[in-house]
């Protein structure tokens, strides 16, 4: 198939590359054109529209609402195409995509994806999609390439399943962080404690350099990232009747370490608990 891929950060060239070696024929954009003449596949566009046109399948993984809804108002859809969503940018903004979407004759689905870049690498992140089923089966054999797609009801649905992963991830991070900085003032082993922790919570083990060499770069999740799914799952949360007293606090933490650690990994929290 003709795929379009909107969007060449880390999991973006990540998706991209396994999109290139299952066949299918690739076409690239990203704001920053770098980035994506080193994903070193497809062909490169000046603009989403002209990398959009075309396509059998458009694919877009951006970094907020603001930089999606910027580059939708740039797609011209025609009939045929199906425009898939893959970014965190909250419940709200996919049911407007999805509008936009099929006024122009067009189908449209919400995907994000749980998982990170080894994730995508072994076609084993879940993708969570929401919108019409039949749309799906259209797709899968495109987003097979880099994950396991799962039908998950509504876009708006997919979108809120999304923010309360990276909810779960965020709180769970953060009190790792809070633990192994509690175990180092009491004189514990950090190895020690880390495998405690890692066998309560099995995923943390992917993030060990971070906590234990305090090693933050080259980020899997970008901790400002992390800060700014934390605000959409409060307003998703509380918009709904929520209490999230312990999400607040765990946002605020984040929020705390994010000027000095934005753009590194999430593990760059537990340093907020060494001053």
């Amino acid at each position: 198939m003709r795929v379009t891929l909107l969007g060449t950060g880390r999991m973006g060239t990540a998706i991209a590359r396994r999109i290139a070696a299952a066949g299918h024929e690739l076409r690239l954009w990203n704001r920053t054109r770098r980035r994506a003449d080193e994903v070193g596949a497809g062909e490169v566009f000046e603009s989403p529209a002209d990398a959009a046109d075309g396509a059998d399948v458009v694919l877009s993984i951006l970094f907020d609402a603001t930089a999606v809804g910027q580059v939708y108002a740039a797609l011209a859809p025609r009939p045929g195409q199906v425009l898939v969503d893959m970014s965190t940018a909250g419940p709200h903004l996919p049911e407007q995509l999805a509008q936009q979407v099929r006024e122009a004759g067009a189908d449209f689905l919400q995907a994000p994806i749980v998982g990170s870049i080894p994730a995508i690498d072994s076609a084993s992140a879940m993708i969570l999609v929401g919108g019409d089923e039949a749309v799906l089966e259209r797709v899968t054999g495109v987003l097979e390439a880099f994950g396991q797609p799962r039908h998950v009801g509504t876009p708006a649905q997919a979108a809120s399943l999304k923010l309360i992963n990276n909810a779960m991830l965020g709180a769970v991070s953060a009190f790792t962080a809070e633990m192994l900085a509690a175990a180092d003032r009491e004189g514990l082993d950090a190895e020690t404690t880390f495998g405690l922790l890692s066998r309560m919570v099995p995923y943390l083990s992917a993030r060990r350099r971070g906590y234990i060499e305090r090693s933050h770069d080259n980020p899997m999740f970008e901790l400002r990232a992390m800060r700014k799914d934390l605000d959409l799952a409060l307003d998703a949360g509380h918009e709904a009747g929520a209490a999230l007293p312990l999400l607040a606090s765990v946002r605020e933490l984040f929020a705390m370490a994010e000027p000095a650690h934005a753009d590194e990994e999430i593990t760059g929290l537990i340093e907020e608990y060494a001053r």
